[in-house]
């Protein structure tokens, strides 16, 4: 039996932990649960919270639900609360009838395929991200989750160089598994957890509102960061791989030549670019891919979490047909490789997004939202910067716009009024509301959206 030691447990810094998420265990929430949730529910989580191991941003867990539907998710006391969190796998919103549609009709076909064997569904699906992605991407392998695509993804480079050193981005998240940590850039992940993969090195992200180079008082950004990466690469030498998010979910989004000067950079020294598209693929910028607005394509793509439509765990990698030279390795090799209830998700999933145009819905909605959530930065001394690419939207709230102080707090109690008035969204970095809707979202919800944000603001400065 191991002895409880809570002494030398690496005990990490509470501001932290405010990055991936928003904390579980703060007064904040304590005060809300005690306020909005009745005694069946709170039931249902003391037994959750005795079953799971806790860990932080998860268990002790939010709330309990019953239901999901749409853009909606429902709570077992009958509350409704628009979902602009949705782990981002809500692309084509919950339960959409099409995806559950072909799921069963697959369970009624062939419900699995063991690695040995194919089958058409999946190949199918291979094709048609061949189709989606850009440029020469047209050599696929499935796995269960983001995680498990990023370790095939630094498998796959160190083969292909004989190096075994990345280039990635502080505060970024490339899934929770050992090496994915280790690329990584976020504490609350990475702490305390002992030696990681060698050779991972990391640069500050194209943050333009928090520049280490205090770009802002030079007038904007002038791309000292993507020269910091240039400068990297020559100093190493022997770097396999630059892998990153090319929009970071705070959201960071950097000027199209940042990509661009890197992707030069990295063919000058051998070096594999790697696209971390899991969250922001499959439509959420308003492109398939974000990377698809800087005109940049990668060597090796990865999507998931939305691939699967909001049901099934799926996730891929796409890389340049040069990069097929690993037959006689086990690259990824995972029970669950080729699904065909998966794949059939998928497919489904991205047929909806073709047919219902939801790649030009979120680039319309989007800048529709921008646009008004700018002008409540015009009413709001909160908000200390607004950005947003397609249905990827965030507001960084401040204590004070001159020091840009992070109103952590304030941000927190934004969100559980937000709770209260039927609106779900997530923190990042402690202060920064991240909205990220279902593709399908109307007009109209859109705005109502907006607005409790507005009413939440003013209850909060009061």
């Amino acid at each position: 039996m191991v002895p409880s030691r809570p002494g030398l447990v690496h005990q990490l810094d509470p501001a932290a932990q405010r990055s991936e998420g928003d904390v579980n265990r703060s007064d904040r929430r304590t005060e809300w649960q005690t306020a909005a949730l009745d005694e069946r529910t709170q039931r249902l989580l003391a037994e959750d919270s005795k079953y799971f191991l806790h860990q932080s941003l998860s268990s002790p867990c939010l709330n309990a639900l019953e239901s999901c539907e749409g853009i909606y998710v429902t709570d077992v006391q009958g509350r409704r609360y628009m979902d602009f969190h949705g782990n981002n796998v809500h692309q084509v919103g919950f339960g959409h009838p099409d995806v559950v549609a072909a799921v069963r009709r697959q369970l009624d076909e062939l419900s699995f395929c063991t690695r040995r064997y194919t089958n058409q569904v999946a190949v199918d699906l291979a094709r048609k991200l061949t189709e989606i992605t850009p440029g020469n991407l047209n050599k696929v392998l499935f796995c269960p989750g983001g995680s498990e695509a990023i370790g095939i993804a630094l498998k796959l480079a160190r083969i292909a160089t004989c190096r075994h050193k990345t280039i990635s981005m502080w505060d970024s998240f490339h899934g929770a598994s050992l090496d994915a940590i280790s690329i990584g850039g976020e504490a609350i992940f990475r702490a305390g957890v002992g030696p990681l993969l060698p050779g991972t090195e990391h640069a500050p992200p194209p943050d333009e509102y928090r520049c280490l180079w205090d770009c802002g008082s030079r007038g904007g950004c002038d791309l000292k960061c993507s020269n910091y990466i240039e400068y990297m690469l020559e100093k190493e030498t022997d770097v396999a791989a630059v892998i990153a998010e090319p929009c970071r979910a705070t959201p960071y989004i950097p000027k199209p030549e940042y990509w661009q000067r890197i992707r030069k950079a990295c063919d000058r020294h051998g070096t594999l670019l790697i696209f971390d598209e899991i969250w922001q693929g499959l439509g959420r910028t308003g492109r398939w891919f974000s990377c698809e607005h800087f005109d940049v394509v990668p060597d090796i793509l990865v999507t998931g979490k939305g691939l699967g439509g909001g049901i099934m765990p799926l996730a891929a990698l796409v890389a340049r047909e040069e990069l097929d030279i690993a037959g006689d390795r086990a690259l990824g090799h995972y029970t669950h490789e080729k699904s065909p209830v998966a794949c059939a998700a998928a497919l489904a999933t991205i047929e909806v997004i073709e047919r219902e145009g939801l790649l030009e819905h979120a680039a319309r909605l989007g800048e529709y939202a921008l646009d008004r959530l700018r002008e409540l930065a015009r009413r709001h001394e909160l908000i200390g910067d607004v950005r947003g690419i397609g249905l990827t939207l965030g507001v960084e709230l401040v204590k004070d716009r001159k020091t840009r102080e992070r109103a952590t707090d304030q941000a927190e109690q934004v969100m559980y009024r937000a709770l209260d008035k039927g609106l779900s969204f997530k923190l990042t970095m402690g202060n920064i509301l991240l909205l990220t809707p279902p593709l399908i979202i109307t007009l109209d919800e859109l705005d109502y959206a907006i607005d409790v944000i507005d009413r939440c603001l003013y209850e909060v400065a009061a």
